[in-house]
């Protein structure tokens, strides 16, 4: 499902440069449930970002499904991001004024359904994560658990072939961060591809596969048992 193979990313800082990803190689199979982890600053939230193309490395190559994602344009990556990829933040991401079935149909509408189709869409999202009855609620009025579960559903609601997480349970406590990788290894049973930052060692050792980073290349990938 992904391949990447140099891929290389450096910040300016001042005068200076930050090299965060020193030629990394990674593949990722369909299917899989990776956790990326490492201490901070080791590069796993700037891997993610290049994965899933919310950033531009400075080189290297990322093949996502057969797609060489480094040749598209602007307006192409935009469209594969949209079409092609979820994501979930550890800061839940939602805009507050709106429901959490309006949240869900944001993207939708970006890609062109009818308001019959995503009202539909959205509300089964909603059912699967087991808030169906929160359909007309404000993410202040849901817990942060509840929150992350609904941005789930949004990233999920598009069928992605790739589901990006970064730090998902940072900001919720042991019983709620429990249901939402719950949720995540269900998506993972169906067949979702899923890469995940994380730096609890209790919930990576719940994925597949652990890829660990250190000075921005893979000092370690284990398949979990």
């Amino acid at each position: 499902m992904i391949k990447v193979k140099g891929l290389v990313k450096k910040y300016k800082s001042g005068a200076a440069e930050l090299l965060v990803l020193n030629g990394l190689d990674l593949e990722v199979k369909k299917g899989e449930f990776i956790a990326i982890t490492g201490r901070s600053g080791s590069g796993k939230s700037t891997l993610l970002y290049q994965l899933g193309l919310l950033d531009h490395p400075n080189s290297g190559e990322i093949i996502i499904n057969g797609t060489d994602v480094m040749k598209l344009d602007k307006d192409e990556r935009s469209n594969f991001r949209l079409n092609e990829l979820g994501y979930v933040f550890q800061d839940y991401a939602l805009i507050p004024e709106l429901t959490a079935l309006e949240n869900i149909a944001i993207p939708l509408l970006m890609q062109g359904k009818s308001m019959d189709q995503i009202k539909k869409i959205a509300a089964e999202m909603l059912d699967r994560i087991g808030l169906g009855d929160r359909l007309n609620n404000l993410p202040s009025q849901l817990s942060g658990g509840e929150q992350q579960r609904v941005s789930i559903a949004r990233a999920i609601s598009h069928n992605p072939k790739v589901l990006f997480a970064d730090e998902p349970t940072a900001n919720l406590d042991n019983e709620t961060a429990d249901a939402v990788l719950e949720t995540f290894l269900s998506l993972h049973r169906e067949g979702q591809t899923i890469v995940m930052v994380t730096h609890e060692p209790e919930y990576a050792a719940l994925t597949e596969r652990i890829v660990l980073l250190d000075g921005g290349i893979i000092k370690n990938d284990k398949i979990n048992k």
